[in-house]
């Protein structure tokens, strides 16, 4: 069996996603969270830790378990009920978690945006949706009818998108930032496209796209994400010969 040392480990993903370099919400945690006894010969990949995916993790043999949002957004004290059921799960079955937030989300190669670009055919990519202190996203100039575009992102994601009409039957500059940016539709509308594509938003988005005259394609929070952990465990598969599984546990969100 392949083993890899967890600290070699971290310390390519901490350099990889230039961790200790990007900003990212208060609570993040970005890196390691969770360590175990120092090796890896299992890599398990989710889009949440929760205690749900963490019992996935133990069952598939895994003792690395990386993820977009991670375990600690806040005080996370005591270590009560459902809580301390987590932890005991991750300490018998010596399983280590591994974050990143926006780091993932902003990579130009493994990351969630540039792998949702590329499975909908997205190229000649630019620098998009400039949020704490970095570009987060990317956009693309690129001849599409919107219902082309929706039923590409339903076969890149497998949920049937959201359509917000507000803009043109024919879109031509689109902008990417997976997950929850919908709140932040004024901010990609003033970059300049004319097509937003993200996981999820608020009901007063609706009519701030008709105002904006921009469309918007809602293809899910959670289903917007799998892409970079997906891509992130298989990067690291190959670089220390370890197998990986991805665990799916939608949301619906």
């Amino acid at each position: 069996m392949s083993k890899g040392s967890l600290p070699k480990i971290v310390r390519y993903c901490d350099g990889l996603l230039r961790v200790k370099e990007l900003q990212d919400y208060d609570g993040a945690a970005n890196g390691l969270q969770v360590e175990n006894w120092g090796t890896v010969t299992r890599l398990a990949a989710a889009v949440d830790a929760s205690l749900a995916t963490v019992k996935l993790a133990a069952a598939a043999g895994a003792d690395l378990l990386l993820v977009h949002h991670g375990l600690f957004w806040g005080p996370s004290h005591p270590w009560t009920g459902k809580r301390h059921e987590l932890l005991r799960c991750l300490f018998e079955n010596n399983l280590a978690v591994y974050s990143s937030h926006l780091p993932l989300d902003a990579h130009p190669k493994v990351g969630n945006n540039a792998q949702l670009c590329a499975a909908l055919g997205l190229k000649q990519l630019r620098p998009f949706f400039f949020d704490h202190g970095q570009f987060i996203g990317f956009q693309s100039q690129v001849k599409i009818s919107r219902t082309d575009l929706a039923r590409r992102l339903q076969r890149a994601t497998g949920v049937k998108p959201v359509v917000l009409p507000g803009g043109p039957q024919t879109c031509r500059r689109i902008g990417v930032v997976t997950g929850g940016a919908g709140g932040e539709l004024k901010k990609a509308a003033d970059e300049g496209v004319d097509t937003f594509i993200t996981g999820e938003g608020p009901h007063w988005t609706y009519a701030l796209a008709e105002e904006l005259g921009v469309n918007v394609l809602y293809g899910g929070h959670y289903a917007t994400e799998t892409f970079g952990v997906k891509a992130l465990a298989a990067h690291l598969s190959r670089r220390f010969k370890v197998p990986w599984a991805f665990l799916d546990h939608p949301t619906g969100l």
